[in-house]
């Protein structure tokens, strides 16, 4: 890295880190390699410090010792530089703090004090909470009273979902927070937002005249949304039964991601004009606002015991930390309406849940078909064109298309033109906790949420757990390692349309067509 590229970092990057929960696994999985990613590239500076902070006792050269383990077993740099590692080693600092003892939060703005004058910190602060949600207020309050937010730069504080439980819940945390933060300091973090192809659907959609006029109801007959895990809630299960699919990622993930596909074209290419888009999404969102709605339009499973790849696979019930009775969906799929111009009469389907076949995340858009009494419609049964988008693990999109059939006079074949950005070589992508951290630091908010876009998405959220809560929606068990519940199936065949095949689920009558030579 040149000498100007440090210089052109250290002017957009310059604070101080505080990593509230750096004893956590998100912090060893996620923050600790992120960190040491942009600091590699050149988009972290010399002058920053990061103090991590948890109630366990450690020394400087035990978190030291931890993050140096950290990016040998996450990263995807290694830290075989030993003059990179120990320049950017010596900006970590450990100390140990009791959260609810504000004498503590003064001795770490002393502490602030001389990390400043250490590395030229021009009093910039940046607190990265990694802490359950009930403690994001009372630590708001002790940086307060203790002193932290009195330095002469700028302030921000980074907070991890889940936030709030339901709306009310999201409402009083929001409002103890903003008693201590502005709105424009405040960012939310949807990690599925900084990931390199949910971001790329921006540019998919408003730098290709060839998509943005066909990017309508006039043309496009469904959009399809799966974010498939194939683990089970592993040591979650405490947490889990107390959260289900629908609140772990339905209200955040999966909503975002509908967003994105779904938003008007920001008048210009600022994060408040985009967010403002996202919002005006939700709140055309159709509500279900009875019972019969949401047992219309929404699916409610939970995995059974089942088998994948040969391997015998437990039931949720039978899971550590679960309920034997439980009731919570690990599984849901939906059919959600936009009530605008734009995408009236468009059905968006969302389904998410744990134990399936493959592991993914996948935004499919079927086009109309081409009416079958004419042309090649009356010969062939054609298959629509797809967009698909690939978003995790592998990133990327493809095209399919229907072309003539190599070596035939009138035989049609379906083609899918793809980039498969994860496969280039030497391809080294960023973690979406990099891009965060590094726009968190630079003060651009665009992909995190907003208030109001929680508000507008717990809003909706809410009418379904409701609903459920009374008894509408029966919890149907589908085996671990398959595609989920019988019904959700029927939700898509009661339009006419069916769940295209995911990532590793491709169908063999394909001609793959690939930057890679597939």
């Amino acid at each position: 890295m040149t000498e100007q590229a440090r210089t052109e970092a250290a002017a957009t990057a310059g604070a101080v880190y505080y990593l509230f929960g750096a004893t956590g696994d998100l912090a060893r999985r996620k923050l600790f390699p992120a960190l040491f990613s942009l600091y590699k590239e050149g988009k972290l500076g010399d002058d920053f410090a990061v103090v991590g902070l948890a109630r366990r006792p450690r020394t400087d050269e035990q978190f030291r010792s931890d993050i140096y383990e950290s990016i040998g077993e996450f990263c995807r740099y290694k830290a075989t530089d030993t003059e990179l590692w120990n320049r950017f080693a010596e900006h970590f600092v450990y100390m140990s703090l009791d959260i609810n003892n504000v004498e503590g939060f003064r001795d770490l703005n002393r502490l602030s004090g001389h990390l400043d004058d250490k590395f030229g910190i021009a009093g910039n602060r940046l607190f990265y909470l990694a802490l359950a949600p009930e403690l994001f207020g009372p630590v708001s309050f002790n940086l307060r009273d203790g002193g932290l937010l009195e330095s002469k730069g700028w302030h921000r504080v980074v907070i991890e979902k889940p936030f709030g439980y339901d709306l009310p819940s999201a409402q009083e945390l929001n409002d103890q927070i903003t008693q201590v933060f502005r709105e424009e300091d405040i960012y939310r973090i949807d990690h599925y937002l900084g990931k390199e192809m949910v971001q790329n659907i921006e540019v998919i959609r408003f730098a290709n005249a060839l998509f943005e006029p066909l990017w309508n109801n006039k043309h496009i007959a469904n959009v399809q949304i799966t974010l498939s895990e194939t683990v089970g809630v592993e040591d979650r299960g405490g947490y889990y039964d107390k959260s289900g699919a629908l609140r772990d990622m339905g209200q955040n993930h999966m909503l975002q991601l509908l967003t994105m596909i779904a938003m008007e074209p920001p008048s210009r290419l600022h994060g408040e004009d985009i967010r403002d888009e996202k919002v005006k999404v939700l709140r055309s969102l159709r509500q279900y606002e009875t019972d019969e709605d949401v047992r219309a339009h929404v699916v409610r499973g939970q995995y059974g015991s089942g088998e994948a790849r040969g391997k015998a696979l437990p039931g949720y019930r039978e899971e550590d930390k679960v309920d034997p009775q439980s009731a919570t969906e690990t599984y849901f799929a939906a059919r959600v309406l936009v009530d605008n111009l734009r995408w009236a009469g468009v059905p968006f389907y969302i389904r998410t849940g744990k134990r399936l076949p493959v592991k993914t995340t996948e935004v499919v858009v079927e086009f109309k078909n081409i009416p079958n009494n004419v042309l090649f419609g009356q010969r062939h049964d054609l298959a629509p064109n797809l967009l698909v988008i690939r978003v995790n693990p592998m990133e990327g999109i493809y095209l399919k298309i229907n072309a003539k059939q190599p070596g035939s006079d009138t035989a049609v074949q379906p083609v899918a033109m793809e980039f498969c950005q994860s496969c280039q070589i030497g391809l080294n992508t960023p973690e979406a906790y990099e891009r965060l951290i590094y726009d968190a630091s630079r003060g651009d908010a665009t992909y995190f949420t907003r208030w109001d876009e929680v508000s507008e998405a717990w809003r909706f959220v809410d009418k379904i757990a409701a609903a459920w809560k009374s008894g509408a929606g029966d919890l149907q068990q589908y085996p671990a390692g398959s595609w989920g519940p019988e019904r959700s199936h029927e939700l898509l065949g009661e339009d006419g349309f069916h769940w295209w095949p995911v990532n590793g689920q491709d169908e063999d009558n394909v001609i793959w067509i690939t930057n890679t030579g597939k």
